[in-house]
């Protein structure tokens, strides 16, 4: 137990994390020189092209040094904000993170928070210079940035590239001397920690988990102390390129197990793997349940696939536990899923992979958060509200309050100005400004939430061309003045485009939505109002003219009564069709609502 090590890499995103695991492969010959791929962890299609971690990926390698083997388990986490909860997962199994930061970006909001996340959970963080081989990095600079905000001897931080190996030999020699060994009684009942799971088609749910105490056998019987259950392991192993299986899996080591489970909701993250014969006394404390940050209902296009988008969620979440959903159903969509997300990006890779892994063709509603409403008889009472639909009679609602975060944006100073608009025009309150050095400036906001939701992360970029990096964590609710915004077209209600927005940005909010609706929906044979509405009130109206037909084509010469008749008799056949017409929302008219200031 004393030759194995525990450690995950943790960043910014593009701070290289994944090229500097690549090497790290290499140098242990863990992977072949022949096999060798770009992101070689990463091993979704969708991973490579966009060039981010979505999934935590483990992986071990063996090492010699100074004539000892010694067994290293690697982490490889996702840099991206909504991507938290993997890396909160992956830090949970380590005692020791490979701090990677850029030399020509320096720290980014996210590098602070994965670190508290692993200042949390005690462990030994190595900082590393990565991307040393750029023209534009600067070593001294970023290393004092690095001094201090954590403490360190700059000694202490390792001057690396994942792109020329440098520095390569130094981290692997760090981690066998600075992260300690895994505590653990490998004589106490069976006692592990399961902190991912995949779906194979072939195998059923593959489990993978840290052992703590004692060992697991291949064919042992094992139980699941949260859900109860029992199974017997039918095959365990070691995490290698490819799964390696092992007649034992010891104290300390991170393996698979594979059990025959089918059900989807049976392998909980965070869970307790013992022993059926000799369990242990209790659980391991895992993980916090995920607090999903944005809201937004996934429908099939064609309501008969249902039941095969159902069966889909279940595989998607069973790969991605950050994912939660429940059924809904909508009078424009039909049925659906209710989806909560951790964000936007979130969001867009859950639909892209629905497409891609299982071939289903979806409509996404509005994103919206969650809001808590509270009732003029009960005043005591909060109602949840997840969806604009649900809420109740404004007339008879005491007050309405949103989510609020804490928003950090680390920005170069001379784009505070453009960045503290933004934010004021998202309803966001200055709290802090803070130079961490003489060009870059941490400014930090409560806003509420559902200003997020929407483009605030795109124009962020934009106002900063690229160079602001973004960070939040929820601290609450607090009361708001919020009106339900109705969108109507034809004088009838469409729910899935419905938002509730602050009373001060409701007008200007219909109006935009109304001209992009305008642009998208196609014309019809009739004239089509498209309105804003709260409540009675009409806020914003665009009409989309009618395809008129000329009737009149064949009256050539003669009188002018002969050509109003038949202009009249058109006018009421269009009257007639537009009571009994529907309006069809084209999809883009859905998701254009989310870029309505491009």
């Amino acid at each position: 137990m004393k030759n194995i090590r525990n450690f995950c890499i943790i960043a910014h995103i593009d701070h290289g994390k994944s090229t500097l695991a690549d090497r790290l492969l290499q140098t242990t010959g863990t992977i072949s020189d022949r096999d060798m791929q770009e992101q070689a962890l990463d091993d979704m299609d969708l991973e490579r092209e966009r060039g981010i971690t979505i999934k935590s990926h483990a992986i071990q390698m063996d090492y010699n040094f100074e004539g000892i083997d010694y067994t290293l388990n690697l982490i490889d986490t996702p840099g991206h904000v909504d991507f938290s909860y993997e890396v909160s997962r992956s830090i949970a199994a380590c005692e020791g993170a490979l701090l990677i930061v850029d030399a020509s970006q320096g720290i980014e909001a996210q590098t602070i928070s994965n670190l508290y996340l692993a200042l949390e959970h005690d462990l030994e963080i190595i900082p590393i210079l990565n991307k040393m081989d750029l023209p534009s990095a600067q070593p001294e600079e970023v290393t004092d940035q690095i001094v201090e905000l954590i403490g360190c001897d700059p000694n202490d931080v390792i001057q690396a590239s994942g792109k020329t190996g440098l520095g390569v030999e130094d981290i692997l020699k760090a981690v066998i001397n600075r992260v300690s060994c895994p505590k653990g009684d490998p004589d106490a009942p069976l006692q592990a920690m399961i902190f991912d799971s995949v779906f194979n088609p072939f195998r059923g749910i593959i489990a993978y988990y840290r052992i703590l105490n004692g060992s697991l056998k291949k064919g042992e019987k094992i139980k699941f102390v949260n859900t109860g259950k029992s199974y017997d392991a039918d095959e365990v192993g070691i995490l290698k390129m490819t799964p390696q299986p092992r007649k034992e899996v010891k104290t300390g080591d991170v393996g698979y197990i594979i059990s025959g489970i089918k059900q989807a909701k049976e392998v909980k993250v965070g869970e307790t793997i013992t022993s059926f014969e000799n369990p242990c006394k209790e659980a391991v404390k895992g993980f916090e349940d995920v607090k999903p940050m944005v809201f937004s209902g996934i429908y099939p296009v064609d309501t008969d696939d249902f039941e095969e988008l159902r069966y889909s969620m279940e595989k998607l979440q069973l790969n991605d536990s950050s994912l939660v959903y429940e059924p809904e159903s909508s009078a424009a969509l039909g049925f659906g899923f209710r989806c909560g997300f951790l964000g936007m990006l979130h969001m867009e890779i859950i639909q892209e992979r629905l497409e891609r892994e299982f071939d289903m063709t979806v409509i996404t509603t509005v994103p919206n958060v969650s809001y808590f409403c509270y009732m003029r008889s009960k005043p005591e009472e909060q109602i949840i509200v997840n969806n604009p639909s649900e809420l109740p009679d404004p007339a008879a609602i005491e007050y309405i309050e949103e989510p609020f975060i804490k928003a950090q944006v680390i920005t170069k100073s001379e784009y505070v100005g453009q960045i503290m608009t933004l934010c004021i025009e998202k309803r966001g309150e200055l709290q802090n400004q803070v130079y961490l050095t003489q060009d870059r400036v941490e400014i930090t906001f409560q806003m509420p939430m559902a200003e997020i939701v929407f483009d605030f992360y795109d124009r962020l970029k934009s106002v900063s061309r690229g160079y602001a990096s973004f960070d939040y964590f929820p601290i609450g609710y607090h009361r708001s003045d919020l009106v339900k915004l109705d969108i109507l077209l034809n004088h009838e209600q469409v729910d899935a485009l419905s938002a509730l927005v602050h009373r001060s940005n409701a007008f200007e909010l219909g109006k935009k939505i109304c001209i992009k609706l305008k642009e998208l929906i196609p014309r019809q044979q009739f004239e089509i109002p498209v309105q804003a509405a709260i409540g009675a009130k009409v806020v914003a109206r665009e009409t989309i003219k009618a395809l008129r037909k000329d009737v009149t084509a064949k009256c050539y010469g003669g009188d002018i009564s002969r050509k109003r008749k038949l202009l009249e008799k058109q006018k009421q056949g269009k009257k007639r069709m537009r009571q009994v017409g529907r309006v069809e929302v084209p999809q883009e008219a859905f998701l254009a609502v989310l870029k309505l200031n491009e």
